[in-house]
């Protein structure tokens, strides 16, 4: 099937975009394509106008300071996953970035496209609601700033206006105490997750302080789960369970075609324990690290 037809506009400066934009209601903004032109093609959307911001300057850094990992709107997956000063600096977003789809995929898509597609069974929005990241937009009015919990509106849907065009993604760096994990279940290496878990654990004089889960691929939205609480300071085949049933109340596991609401439950079940297990470890490696040097 061939995309409905449309007009296409290739701006050379950021104005020249934004004015392009706001000037038909029904435009879309073109980036790395990965996630919209398949949708062309099978007409499941269908914008009046594509404005490529390919030629816009400046946009595709990766820069890693004080304020956190910097992603500009035009810089790769392949660029950030490569970074070695963001693997120090935030690993979450390395390892989740190393499952999103395949090199190719990833050669070309780009990480703030992926997080303003909102698509809940994507790896990096998820990444970006967990870590309480943002989102930097403008549009002729001026620019804001959208934290991650403001993002998502619903099943890929984000709350950015229509005329507004996001430069920029920033994740906290990771703090001292802190420790992550990652894992998903794809039925194939590079698809779409059936149920992927992030977790962020805090550990403080060898007692879990906070601990935080991300779930992608599971509800409609990104969600950001709390089981500080459940765990009550520390792991165990109990803690564990308390907190998977703390996640489970907040989730909407559902039957589709590749999997049935019964088995994502059981997903969320074995992926939460491994991931809080691996975010624990995580954290104490750090912290001899740090007593070591």
């Amino acid at each position: 099937m061939k995309p409905a037809p449309f007009a296409f506009v290739r701006p050379q400066g950021l104005q020249h975009a934004l004015e392009a934009l706001a000037a038909d209601p029904g435009a879309k903004v073109l980036a790395g394509g990965q996630s919209l032109v398949p949708l062309l093609s099978m007409r499941l959307a269908a914008p009046t106008t594509l404005v490529d911001i390919n030629a816009l300057p400046d946009l595709d850094h990766v820069r890693v300071d004080e304020g956190g990992v910097h992603v500009g709107a035009l810089a790769r997956h392949a660029d950030v996953l490569a970074s070695d000063h963001v693997r120090r600096a935030q690993p979450l977003v390395s390892l989740a970035l190393s499952h999103v789809a395949h090199p190719t995929i990833r050669n070309r898509g780009t990480t703030v496209g992926s997080i303003v597609h909102a698509d809940a069974a994507a790896e990096m929005p998820m990444v970006l609601a967990l870590l309480g990241g943002s989102v930097a937009v403008a549009s002729r009015s001026g620019t804001r700033t959208i934290p991650a919990a403001e993002l998502y509106a619903g099943p890929l849907e984000s709350t950015l206006h229509h005329d507004e065009i996001a430069l920029e993604a920033t994740f906290p760096v990771l703090a001292p105490v802190d420790g992550i994990g990652f894992e998903e279940i794809a039925r194939r290496h590079g698809d779409y997750a059936l149920v992927g878990v992030g977790a962020i654990v805090r550990v403080e004089a060898g007692t879990i302080a906070s601990a935080r889960l991300g779930y992608l691929s599971v509800s409609d939205v990104p969600t950001v789960v709390d089981v500080t609480q459940a765990l009550a300071g520390e792991l165990s085949a109990g803690s564990i369970e308390a907190a998977s049933e703390v996640a489970l109340r907040q989730l909407e596991p559902a039957d589709d075609l590749h999997a049935t609401a019964a088995y994502r439950s059981r997903l969320v079940r074995v992926l939460t324990a491994r991931v809080l297990r691996a975010a624990y470890d995580h954290a104490l490696d750090r912290a001899r690290d740090r007593i070591e040097s």
